[in-house]
């Protein structure tokens, strides 16, 4: 279990490295990075490189944003091979639904408990 931990944070501490390398040395937006790593995830899938990444690190590799881009891809995947041409578009959301559900309730509840301030 300790072996997995270090794998887990070693993996997901390169990829949040790489994240920081981008946001100090090049003029990115903090968006573009984050939608770039989604894609890249996406990609790295595609090719058949994230799942042995996913296999070895496990957390390490399926919590970043490389991780909902592959969540993504592999969501796809499954449903065209389920459903046809069909599945391009019912996929992704399909794959990815729980986690979208909880990131919009748990900012909904965190925006009723804490009190909105002004940037001022």
């Amino acid at each position: 279990m300790f072996a997995d931990i270090i794998k887990a944070f070693l993996v997901g501490g390169a990829i949040c490295a790489v994240g920081q390398l981008l946001i100090d040395y090049t003029k990115l937006t903090p968006a573009r990075i984050l939608t770039g790593f989604v894609v890249a995830g996406v990609v790295l899938s595609a090719i058949g490189v994230y799942e042995p990444l996913v296999d070895f690190a496990g957390a390490g590799a399926t919590v970043p944003l490389t991780g909902f881009g592959h969540l993504l891809a592999e969501g796809i995947r499954q449903r065209i091979d389920a459903e046809g041409f069909l599945g391009i578009f019912t996929g992704g959301l399909t794959a990815s639904a729980g986690g979208i559900t909880a990131a919009l309730l748990f900012g909904l509840l965190a925006s009723a408990i804490f009190p909105q301030r002004d940037k001022s």
